[in-house]
């Protein structure tokens, strides 16, 4: 009988640079792609709204490419383990390979599941798909997880993989006629009330729209990288953190890429970036606490707002705060699954500095809204930017959603798309509507309080707040 192998697809939904793929075609003869849906084995950290209608579309991308190459993806719901040993039996199959993840519900599990069918007689294989390097692999030199950036990122590059990622297969066993599947619409991804009209207008999940956006970016827009990527009214950067996210694209690929460009300038930039992504799942890796809970232990004892959060925190995720660079990132979020970074740094510090909101509190509405939501990255943003993580500034630093609106949105064009009831107001005030003398706010055609809200928050108070806060626990 033909040796038959298992491929149990995570987040790694590409059929490129695969390691796991690679190795099952090396070994043996038949191959069946699965993907089995056990959110709860996540908890609580199952995937949100966003990511749910994302992955539904990245599984039917993924099984369309399948069935080009001849097989096809076996879909499954239930509990993983169960569903691997059902699959085990009605096939034959007697290896199962993977890719890793890294994140605290799942590293357990995966190590149960490996246990388990090593137990049934299966050999079972799991391989970095994901990151550019294991998140063990790198120490320092008191053999210690790295809590700094800069020493850190300095070390991957000094030993970044030089190898070609792998090609995708130009063929593939068929599946045997006896095994059904799930149809990826019997998972009930997709929200019921249509909402999505913006995600599917912004974004197109899968394999090949991930490398076309790559090359597309990398060959010719890499170059301004360096200058446009702070500035969220202009398409600056690569939108594939939903594509790496989900591993429609890997971080190895993107390196390969990158090195061809010929303009270092840029691809250094970019891969800097790829670098804070590696660094946040190295922290979550060996901090497997501070998705939830502060990695500066000082910030247990943070007087957070304990009165008056819930309405002050709607107002926050429904964009109407008052402020227009927060507000623009935040609708931005909501139309389209996605914020760029600069607009999500000033509206987390205006939740957690000024507003005196648990970060966790943000941290959740991301997880829920973003299609590029991955714990790794959302934790170490809010917890960079609540100044209780790895890595954060020598001060507390506060930003000026102003003074971050005038630099990196000097004509307010961001704001004004997201935000069009002020699109008449010139940009002398944009970014700070409430200053404007009231013959200006007539002519804009704008009353504040009626067409769009007076700020939520002084800036100039509550930034002294939340020093006060930041004295009252820095020790």
């Amino acid at each position: 009988m033909p040796a038959t192998a298992l491929l149990w697809f995570r987040r790694d939904l590409r059929l490129a640079d695969n390691p796991a793929l690679v190795r099952a075609l090396e070994v043996c003869e038949r191959v069946i792609p699965v993907y089995i849906h056990a959110p709860d084995e996540e908890a609580p950290w199952q995937p949100g709204a966003a990511s749910r209608w994302w992955l539904h579309h990245s599984l039917a991308a993924l099984d369309s490419a399948l069935r080009g190459l001849g097989s096809g993806l076996v879909i499954a719901a239930g509990e993983s383990l169960a569903e691997l040993q059902r699959l085990a039996r009605l096939t034959g199959a007697t290896h199962c390979f993977w890719n890793r993840l890294y994140d605290p519900a799942l590293v357990p599990r995966d190590t149960r599941i490996k246990q388990a069918l090593h137990a049934d007689g299966m050999r079972c294989e799991g391989f970095n798909a994901g990151l550019l390097f294991e998140p063990w692999d790198l120490a320092t030199g008191n053999r210690e997880p790295y809590r700094v950036f800069t020493p850190f990122w300095r070390r991957c590059q000094s030993e970044l993989p030089a190898r070609e990622p792998h090609a995708a297969p130009s063929a593939l066993p068929p599946l045997p006629h006896r095994i059904d599947g799930l149809s990826v619409q019997a998972l009930g991804l997709p929200p019921c009330i249509r909402w999505d009209a913006g995600l599917a207008a912004a974004w197109q999940p899968g394999e090949a729209p991930a490398l076309a956006k790559a090359e597309a970016f990398l060959r010719t827009e890499a170059a301004d990288y360096p200058e446009r990527r702070d500035r969220p009214g202009e398409a600056g950067t690569s939108h594939l953190s939903p594509h790496l996210h989900f591993g429609e694209i890997g971080p190895r690929q993107l390196v390969s890429i990158a090195r061809q460009t010929g303009d270092s300038k840029g691809s250094d930039a970019f891969l800097r970036e790829l670098g804070w992504r590696e660094f946040a799942h190295h922290l979550l890796y060996h901090f497997p606490h501070t998705p939830q809970a502060p990695l500066d232990d000082r910030f247990a004892g943070f007087p957070w707002r304990s009165e008056g959060t819930e309405a002050l925190l709607g107002a926050w995720q429904r964009g109407r705060t008052g402020i227009p660079l927060v507000d623009a990132g935040m609708r931005e979020l909501w139309e389209t699954g996605w914020m760029h970074n600069r607009a999500r740094m000033v509206a987390a510090s205006l939740l957690t500095k000024n507003l005196q909101i648990p970060w966790q509190l943000g941290a959740r509405w991301f997880w829920d809204t973003l299609v590029d939501a991955d714990l790794a990255n959302n934790t170490l943003g809010w917890q960079w930017t609540a100044g209780c993580g790895a890595d954060a500034a020598p001060y507390f630093r506060v930003f000026s959603p102003v003074r971050q609106g005038e630099r990196f949105d000097p004509d307010g064009t961001y704001v004004r798309r997201w935000c069009p009831e002020l699109g008449a107001v010139p940009r002398t005030h944009i970014h700070q509507p409430w200053t404007a003398p009231a013959d200006i706010l007539a002519a804009s055609g704008l009353s504040l309080g009626r067409d769009y809200p007076l700020p939520i928050v002084d800036l100039a108070e509550s930034r002294r707040a939340a020093l006060a806060a930041w004295e009252s626990i820095r020790g």
